[in-house]
């Protein structure tokens, strides 16, 4: 059974995903279109997945946390 990719976008696009993984072109695109199938058959919308995703993170988060100000808010993303 033969799969013929004749586009050069494709190829390249192959080719550096290959590259980058260090695996043959061959099972870049298998992995790459076996994750894009599994996305596609995600039943969970996209806010429902994050909304989990926080949830989850809340749970982990310790207790005693405090409020910040804006001066250390905006110290610790480097905007003093």
């Amino acid at each position: 059974m033969n799969l013929q990719i004749r586009d050069p976008r494709a190829h390249e696009l192959g080719r550096r995903l290959a590259e980058k993984r260090k695996v043959t072109m061959t099972d870049a695109v298998i992995d790459a279109l076996e994750a894009e199938l599994r996305r596609e058959s995600e039943d969970t919308p996209l806010a429902e997945r994050l909304a989990g995703i926080a949830r989850d993170l809340r749970s982990k988060a310790k207790p005693g946390g405090r409020d910040m100000s804006k001066e250390e808010i905006d110290a610790m993303w480097g905007h003093s």
